[in-house]
């Protein structure tokens, strides 16, 4: 699948994401806390992972959100996402822990990028037709931990998806839906 093609459907998984089975309050995530304008906000520390499972993570986000015209999962800070969200949830640190090291086994470090897009769209197809082995599940964990958090970010939020914020309108637009 294309970058533009990628960005677009998980643009739109974004839109329709709502954050509700993570372990934290709605204004810890991380598009939502206030930053000065113009200065990016600081990284936070990595807390539960291993540098090498911290750069495979990195590495699975920033393909699944490459940059394009704006900056992608890395620009959005993804990977301190999920380390702050898998630093609350027991159980959902297995389920990374295990599935990185399931993706270190395959070769996926050393491959090139083809190769490494080709484990993923595999691993992708397995986890979409039901599959519960461990490396379905970090797919679907990752994914959604990707897509969540770039979407919750400034750069994902704002940037990508266009959202002004809490403005007022003079009007509401008209919807151009017959049925509405």
């Amino acid at each position: 699948m294309a970058d533009e093609e990628r960005r677009r459907a998980l643009k739109m998984m974004g839109a329709i994401s709502v954050t509700c089975m993570f372990p934290y309050e709605a204004d810890e995530l991380y598009g939502q806390h206030v930053h000065e304008e113009g200065k990016p906000a600081p990284l936070p520390p990595v807390r539960v992972f291993h540098p090498a499972e911290f750069a495979l993570i990195s590495r699975v986000s920033d393909l699944i959100i490459p940059a394009t015209d704006t900056p992608g999962a890395l620009g959005a800070g993804v990977p301190f996402y999920i380390d702050s969200v898998c630093a609350a949830s027991e159980p959902l640190l297995l389920v990374m822990r295990r599935g990185l090291e399931w993706l270190a086994g395959t070769g996926f470090p050393k491959m090139d990028e083809a190769g490494q897009i080709r484990v993923l769209t595999e691993l992708s197809a397995g986890a979409e037709t039901g599959g519960d082995r461990e490396p379905e599940r970090f797919w679907r964990a990752i994914k959604s931990m990707t897509t969540d958090g770039y979407y919750t970010s400034k750069i994902g939020l704002r940037d990508e998806l266009g959202y002004k914020g809490n403005t007022v309108l003079d009007r509401f637009p008209e919807s151009t839906i017959r049925e509405h």
